[in-house]
């Protein structure tokens, strides 16, 4: 289907640029028949397209005979990271899961993560000018992500720095994967590399950090970084910074997105908007004179809340497909 090579891949840029992206697969539909598999080339390489729920579920499942097809994995995770470590997602995936339960409760964070929310409100309040909402929420997530995974240790100067280069990075996600120098994807390569190199002074001043002070302000990449593989292998030190800059892409845009998008939902919704803040308001009422801050056994009692967050989760899926 489509062009010799280039296949669809101009439509399927197109649509994703959109705000229909489900045009791709719906034309495909329109113009082959809802057989759910179409065969094209995308980006240059023969690529098979399914989009039925019992294909979709089959190549997800199936992690023996599908693997990642899309050169962003090289962009995560950098090139110098050894094949057989990127090779088996489940080791991976049981390694984070098992320094991510050794670490903290998430109530621990709840101190510098109710701080940080504080703070960022009191600074855009006291703006003359109206806020680039958007923007303004991506570096305010961040922030809180890198106050979890690295402890509440790295200055705002470190942190934006990193937040430039980092969503430079994200944008060459969304590019064709031609790296020559002028197009997107060269540029975040490059930008990949400038944050590649802030993380590991990061990490080292971290590490100098806990040399010297019984006490540091411990992070979860602590955890994962003093974590080995099931067959005794250390933790590799690119390893790790490919780790953080994937933990950084599926922690900040997941979040980020369900704030703006939570935000504008019960902004067009007043009714909803009132529920959810009846709700907090009687929380805070039942709250103990003697406490001080938000406690997760109160995280818990936000029924209405969580159906607020998991109903924007439900419509407002940004996940358009997978290589």
């Amino acid at each position: 289907m489509g062009w010799p090579l280039i296949g669809n891949t101009w439509s399927f840029i197109r649509a994703y640029k959109s705000q229909n992206p489900e045009s791709f697969i719906n034309n495909l539909k329109k113009r082959y028949g809802k057989t759910g598999i179409y065969k094209t080339h995308l980006f240059g390489n023969a690529s098979i397209i399914v989009c039925s729920a019992e294909l979709c579920r089959k190549v997800l499942t199936d992690d023996n005979n599908f693997q990642w097809g899309y050169p962003v994995s090289n962009l995560i995770l950098g090139d110098h990271v050894p094949f057989d470590y990127i090779s088996s997602h489940k080791r991976l995936h049981r390694l984070l899961t098992t320094a991510l339960n050794q670490h903290q409760p998430p109530s621990s964070h709840l101190g510098t993560i109710e701080k940080i929310v504080i703070n960022t409100l009191e600074e855009w309040s006291k703006m003359k000018e109206p806020i680039l909402f958007v923007p303004e929420v991506n570096k305010f997530v961040f922030k809180l992500i890198i106050a979890i995974l690295l402890g509440s240790g790295t200055d705002d100067t470190q942190i934006a720095s990193m937040e430039e280069y980092y969503r430079k990075v994200y944008h060459g996600l969304h590019t064709t994967p031609i790296n020559i120098p002028g197009f997107p994807y060269h540029r975040a390569v490059q930008a990949r590399k400038v944050l590649a190199n802030k993380i590991r002074g990061v990490l080292g001043e971290r590490r100098e950090r806990r040399c010297n002070d019984p006490n540091p302000n411990t992070g979860i990449i602590d955890f994962i970084e003093k974590a080995d593989f099931e067959d005794g292998r250390a933790m590799n030190h690119e390893l790790l910074v490919g780790l953080l800059i994937g933990l950084f892409i599926a922690a900040r845009e997941t979040t980020s997105r369900t704030a703006i998008w939570a935000t504008i939902h019960l902004h067009n919704h007043p009714r909803l908007l009132h529920k959810a803040k009846e709700e907090q308001e009687e929380i805070v009422k039942r709250r103990p004179s003697s406490q001080k801050g938000l406690t997760f056994t109160e995280i818990k009692q936000m029924k209405y809340l969580s159906k607020v967050i998991d109903e924007t989760l439900r419509i407002g899926a940004n996940v358009f497909s997978i290589f």
